[in-house]
């Protein structure tokens, strides 16, 4: 594949996959693209996804911003990039049957959200095109194969399954962020007020376990799978 071509791929994508650019004029680059990549990673660690900026990153490695350009044409190809890179390669895939398998993929996608806090805050732009983002479809569609749905519900699957990895894992972030004292001080608040409005059943189960000081409880995170997988299950029991 030629350069051109190249440059009608998605912004990261022949890097991801190690297409090595042409050297630029100037000084001989002083960091890797992984070093670059993992200085990244580390920042968004440290401060979140609004630190993912061009000049944070060019300030941890101790070079100026317009430097880092010499490595990356644009901001949204490091993003691409961070992403693959953080996500990292999927787990081995899950022995046994499909729900199994589905809920081993789940689990291990958002564990790897809860280590980096900051991924579901990254903007997603169509298909995933980079080695490891495929590898965690790849390891979904292998998990899957006996299921008897064809490629197009597998994949309607794949993204309601994502989908909901996604919108836990943000919910569990800005949930048991909240320090436990003022859980329970919002709770002594409410109860009384609730009770004036009338909002009993609302009240009973804010001064509830279920509105705890230890936040959303793994329970809660399974009744959700476990009923995205009962719907699968009906899906495939149709066919």
């Amino acid at each position: 594949m030629d350069d051109v071509e190249i440059e009608l791929l998605p912004p990261g994508t022949a890097l991801a996959w190690g297409y090595t650019p042409a050297p630029r004029r100037g000084p001989k680059p002083g960091y890797s693209l992984e070093q670059i990549v993992d200085a990244a990673i580390a920042q968004a660690d440290a401060e979140g996804y609004a630190a993912l900026s061009m000049p944070s990153i060019a300030k941890r490695l101790g070079i100026t911003a317009n430097a880092l350009y010499r490595y990356l044409s644009s901001k949204e190809e490091l993003l691409v990039l961070v992403a693959d890179a953080a996500w990292g390669p999927p787990p081995e895939p899950s022995s046994g049957d499909w729900r199994a398998a589905v809920t081993a993929w789940a689990r291990a996608l958002l564990e790897r959200s809860r280590r980096h806090s900051w991924l579901i805050d990254l903007p997603v732009r169509g298909a995933p095109t980079t080695p490891n983002l495929l590898g965690w479809l790849e390891n979904f569609l292998e998990g899957m194969a006996d299921s008897g749905l064809g490629a197009q519900d597998v994949m309607g699957c794949a993204v309601l399954v994502d989908g909901w990895v996604r919108s836990t894992a943000s919910l569990l972030r800005d949930v048991n962020a909240n320090p436990p004292e003022q859980v329970q001080a919002l709770s002594g608040f409410l109860g009384p007020h609730l009770q004036g409005r009338g909002y009993a059943r609302v009240a009973a189960v804010i001064s509830g376990e279920a509105y705890g000081e230890e936040g959303i409880e793994e329970a809660d995170v399974e009744f959700g799978l476990g009923r995205i997988l009962d719907g699968i299950e009906m899906l495939i029991d149709r066919r």
